[in-house]
């Protein structure tokens, strides 16, 4: 049994021959307690004085002889215990080769099956797929790495099958170099489609946003008072300022693309896209410049209105006193009539600077191509007729006062 050459074909086989030799070992340390007790009670008849059953010598030779063979019999099998043990060795080795060999296969397959997402979502997903099985590649690594040493020390002996460990260890260790090749070929795919995704949301995000501001900036709501028209200028002004903030990501646009994979940036959709996101930014940006000139010349129409409201308000006042004005005869009232007069020419002086601003907001208007500007020319005119009007009658007084008083002087003087 000790001198057996059969070391087991696999691990398992090794496994059971051990198991087996361990029985012997057993059995062997027993008979080793049997024979120095009967090599012991051997001795004693050979220290015997007088009556000696047997020659001394003869009893030696045959207790060293017993001795010997035990001594061969325990080297045996400790040497069948070294052979089994490197033969477990050498197994455990293939084994642990044959279990990386696997895993390598079982990854391959995934890495090959793999594709790199149609979205966003399935990116971000598949890119933490892959971060786990990085983690799992750093661990096989670990145990590789351990095995390798295993088969290093089996070489370093110079035991049967180094020829297989030597092979074994460079065939792994190529597969071992194009998996890691593959897995980084496909974290980059990975990296360059999340990379692109990012893009597209970005670029929809963007588009989506140019496009409510488009709604916005092109609104025909312009305000029906001079309150509202204000309001709507200050919406306006700070929709304007976010229009501005977002040049900047429109502009950007070219760089990013440029940055994203071949694959990728070549592509006519996303490159279309782009040039609809510029055109939309530039539609944005034409249409609120537009906006604001509407809502600053509805403004001043209604500011506009305003005034001229508040000059007829004067106007009207005025010309009904005029109507009813009765020039007096005597100087005494004349004089106070006179002095009204005056005061009335100062007034007149600053409401006919009032008309004349808005008669050059109603000019500025009609030149610009205001779509109120038969409305605007009317209320000028109709203004500047009923100013005419006041300035009629205000000479016609005046006139009359200045007869009066040419009469009373003459009196006087007579």
């Amino acid at each position: 049994l000790l001198v057996s050459k059969d070391l087991g074909k696999h691990l398992l086989e090794v496994e059971d021959l051990l198991q087996k030799h361990g029985l012997l070992e057993a059995d062997i340390a027993a008979q080793t307690e049997r024979v120095q007790a009967l090599n012991a009670a051997a001795l004693k008849f050979s220290e015997l004085e007088g009556y000696q059953p047997c020659d001394p010598q003869i009893i030696c030779n045959r207790v060293n002889h017993v001795q010997t063979c035990l001594e061969e019999l325990e080297e045996l099998a400790a040497k069948r215990r070294k052979e089994l043990e490197d033969s477990r060795q050498l197994w455990t080795f293939f084994q642990e080769m044959e279990e990386a060999e696997a895993w390598i296969r079982e990854k391959e397959k995934i890495l090959a099956a793999k594709s790199c997402g149609r979205d966003l979502s399935s990116v971000l997903t598949l890119t933490t797929k892959h971060k786990s099985m990085l983690g799992e590649l750093g661990n096989r690594r670990a145990l590789l790495h351990q095995t390798m040493k295993k088969g290093e020390k089996i070489l370093a002996k110079k035991s049967l099958g180094g020829a297989g460990v030597q092979e074994k260890m460079r065939q792994v260790c190529l597969r071992w170099k194009k998996l890691e090749e593959v897995t980084g070929l496909h974290q980059q795919r990975l990296e360059d489609a999340l990379n692109f995704f990012q893009f597209s949301a970005e670029t929809d995000d963007l588009v989506a946003w140019l496009q409510d501001a488009y709604r916005i900036v092109s609104s025909d709501d312009f305000g029906h008072d001079d309150y509202s028209s204000q309001a709507l200028l200050r919406k306006h002004r700070a929709v304007v300022d976010e229009v501005e903030k977002h040049r900047g990501a429109v502009l950007a646009l070219r760089k990013q693309l440029a940055l994203l994979a071949p694959d990728h940036r070549q592509g006519v959709d996303i490159q279309i896209r782009v040039v609809e996101v510029e055109q939309l930014y530039g539609e944005v940006a034409e249409v609120a410049v537009l906006r604001t000139q509407w809502l600053q010349d509805a403004l001043a129409v209604y500011r506009m209105f305003s005034e001229v409201h508040a000059c007829e308000v004067w106007v009207d006042e005025k010309e009904q006193w005029l109507e009813r004005m009765e020039v007096p005869e005597e100087l005494d009232e004349v004089e106070v009539v006179q002095h009204r007069f005056e005061s009335l020419d100062q007034e007149m002086n600053s409401v006919m600077g009032r008309i004349l601003d808005v008669n050059q907001v109603v000019q500025q208007l009609v030149d610009g191509g205001h779509p109120s500007s038969d409305e605007v020319r009317s209320c000028q005119d109709h203004l500047n007729s009923r100013w005419n009007r006041v300035v009629e009658l205000v000479e016609t007084k005046k006139g009359q006062l200045s007869s009066v008083l040419k009469i009373q002087n003459f009196l006087l003087e007579c």
